[in-house]
């Protein structure tokens, strides 16, 4: 059902691919991000043996201009300034504005980021349903091999998907001594993800604070390998690809041991990220059958705490302007809005309220190179594509 890369380079040299791509340093992106599956060890998946062909709708002008900060911005600067290499906008299922730039396409596979935490929640979901893992109230260490006392030993896996775990973590991108530049470097080799995982320590009380961590993320991904027995490669390509009608084939990065990065290391087509956000627009059905639980797709898009408003959660050393649930970010608002977000600009939209989904892939160059919005833009991008959005 998948394919694993048996001629992967030898860790030095995945080490020094990695250090080469010079990530958040300004340079640019877009060469890399269309082929890191070339560049890097990986797991491919294969498209689903009955493809689904989004429909065409009435065609949509996009915007000449948007709002962000009380001040009209230009749409074509925006998407131009973040190396935008495809935005699709799906509405009711149909597609209604389809672009793509610089080195993307409709059969490049694209780099998710941390869009792929979102399918890893979706995944976790399923496994629950299925009877792998009993409950989000079992515990991270009944799965894993961590250390005692560190920071998954004795946590909830519903703490974990809230990104509230407690662990220590700097997710700051521009701190080549951060936490997520060491997972980084984990993942090629030098070490493993599990053994990096299992011996992070604890800061605060489970539950208590949410601070985006993609250690949370890559745990969990270790959580379904060790509850179902099977890659998180091949789990996903029999419960996602598969009844969501992939198109192309797709591919996890892996570490040495195997191990997918299930922190931000997924690459999709613009068409196939489109999927999850059409499935959790329609409550986790496809055709009328449900994929995944549709109590889960409510609680994992929908504020659960009060840590957890838009505001309250922690990125790196600051609060960040979005709630958080279940490994998706709830912008403030009344229509319902959720997103998948990732680094660079990687987004997957959904407003319910007009039955809208919207996939952004870029690799904005500037991203990371400070932690300040001025040049990671997360915010403006919401904004960027509500007023997509409203086109229709």
């Amino acid at each position: 059902m998948y394919e694993q890369d048996t001629d992967a380079p030898a860790p030095s040299e995945v080490l020094a691919r990695f250090v080469g791509l010079g990530l958040f340093t300004g340079a640019p992106q877009h060469e890399n991000f269309a082929r890191m599956a070339e560049i890097l060890p990986s797991a491919r998946m294969e498209p689903s043996s009955q493809p689904r062909e989004w429909p065409a709708g009435e065609p949509v002008e996009a915007p000449t201009t948007y709002v962000f900060d009380g001040e009209d911005r230009t749409f074509e600067e925006f998407f131009s300034a973040t190396d935008t290499s495809a935005l699709l906008m799906l509405q009711a299922g149909k597609v209604r504005y389809e672009r793509y730039a610089l080195t993307g396409g409709t059969q490049v596979p694209w780099l998710s980021a941390s869009v792929a935490k979102s399918f890893v929640s979706a995944l976790v979901g399923i496994a629950i349903d299925e009877g792998h893992i009993a409950g989000v109230d079992d515990l991270m260490s009944d799965y894993l091999s961590v250390q005692p006392g560190s920071a998954y030993d004795g946590v909830s896996i519903k703490d974990v998907l809230q990104m509230s775990s407690g662990a220590r973590w700097n997710e700051d991108y521009s701190d080549p001594e951060s936490d997520i530049y060491g997972l980084s470097l984990a993942m090629t080799g030098t070490g493993s993800l599990e053994s990096f995982v299992g011996a992070m320590s604890r800061e605060s009380e489970p539950g208590t604070i949410c601070r985006y961590s993609s250690g949370d993320t890559q745990a969990l991904g270790l959580l379904l390998i060790k509850a179902t027995g099977r890659s998180v490669t091949d789990y996903m390509q029999e419960k996602l690809c598969e009844p969501l009608g992939m198109q192309s084939p797709g591919y996890w990065i892996v570490d040495g041991e195997g191990a997918e990065a299930t922190f931000a290391m997924l690459n999709l087509t613009a068409r196939d990220f489109a999927r999850i956000g059409e499935l959790y627009r329609n409550g986790g059905q496809v055709d009328g059958a449900q994929v995944v639980p549709a109590e889960w797709v409510r609680t994992s898009t929908t504020v659960q705490a009060p840590h957890l408003e838009p505001g309250k959660p922690i990125v790196g050393d600051h609060h960040f302007g979005l709630g958080y649930g279940y490994q998706w970010w709830l912008p403030a608002g009344d229509d319902g809005e959720f997103s998948a977000i990732g680094v660079y600009n990687q987004f997957v939209y959904v407003d319910p309220s007009r039955e809208v989904v919207i996939v952004k892939l870029s690799a904005n160059h500037e991203y990371g190179t400070t932690p300040d919005e001025s040049t990671n833009r997360d915010h403006e991008t919401v904004d960027f594509l509500r007023a997509l959005a409203r086109q229709v």
